[in-house]
């Protein structure tokens, strides 16, 4: 029996929707926006005429991305309400996103942070053009910007970001390995173990969103953030587990309280040691995470 129309527009859409996932999570930096973003760009899909759509592809990106910016573009606006630091929200990955290195670094808590400082329009062609690689023709229609305009944003996208990443990026296995030192010093509650594996300025940025409690200003310092953590371990109540996942494409920490994130930290690792830690206990940011039971 011949599919329906209806079955065949939600079998395209089901195979780009990974794609339109990873697009509208890179320009929004969080998980339950993006599901938002390709929700919507599934309502207008459902309904258009498909017969005028030559690259459903292209259609589906543009439309996903366009609905992002639209957030992204609301959300800087209500941003100078934000209780404290603005942190992007954590996202569970596996060995399948690890294996593409491209992907990881793109999806990188560093980067994402990088990425908030870029305007809407920037980050949008960033992505597109940095991650997924859009010619910047098709960008430009995706945009409805002139292609010169395009690439301009493109220069200007990437040597800003090139100025603030870090020179030389550690590999798989180093994260791996500094992140189970960091871990297992802080359990054991070795200040001059995790000392070890501290940049003379390091600093902890945390994001509770005024729901959790959090240091409102950055802890900076090898001592201050080790004595930091080791004091947070040594708080945790029995119904409370910490242990080690990977978030965001590298190796990240994750406590729960009975199988609900209550906190995660992603780990900046720069030359061998931790430059910056990322934590978020804002709990509406960690609700993508789901159950880790």
């Amino acid at each position: 029996m011949a599919a329906s129309p209806a079955e065949i527009s939600a079998g395209i859409f089901a195979q780009h929707r990974g794609l339109l996932t990873g697009v509208a999570y890179r320009v929004l930096s969080s998980v339950s926006d993006a599901e938002d973003a390709v929700q919507d760009a599934w309502l207008r899909w459902s309904k258009v005429d498909h017969a005028g759509i030559k690259d459903p592809r292209a259609y589906l990106v543009r439309v996903t991305t366009r609905v992002a910016l639209d957030r992204l573009r609301r959300r800087k606006a209500q941003r100078e309400d934000y209780y404290g630091e603005w942190l992007p929200e954590p996202m569970l990955t596996g060995l399948d996103v690890a294996a593409q290195v491209e992907l990881t670094e793109s999806i990188s808590t560093a980067l994402l942070v990088i990425l908030e400082t870029l305007s809407p329009l920037e980050r949008a062609v960033f992505v597109l053009r940095e991650t997924f690689t859009f010619s910047y023709a098709e960008i430009a229609e995706m945009l409805d910007r002139s292609e010169p305009a395009v690439r301009q944003l493109a220069r200007r996208a990437r040597s800003h970001v090139s100025e603030r990443r870090p020179r030389f990026e550690p590999d798989a296995q180093a994260k791996e390995e500094i992140t189970d030192r960091f871990f297992a010093a802080t359990m054991d509650g070795d200040l001059a173990g995790l000392m070890a594996v501290l940049a003379p300025d390091v600093t902890v940025m945390s994001d509770s969103g005024g729901k959790a409690r959090a240091p409102l200003r950055p802890v900076i310092g090898p001592d201050n953030v080790a004595r930091f953590f080791v004091a947070i371990a040594q708080r945790l109540l029995p119904d409370q587990q910490a242990r080690v996942v990977e978030l965001n494409g590298s190796p990240g920490l994750v406590v729960t309280a009975g199988g609900v994130a209550i906190a995660a930290g992603t780990l900046a690792i720069e030359e061998g040691v931790v430059r910056y830690i990322y934590l978020v206990v804002n709990p509406e940011k960690l609700r993508g995470l789901g159950r880790l039971d």
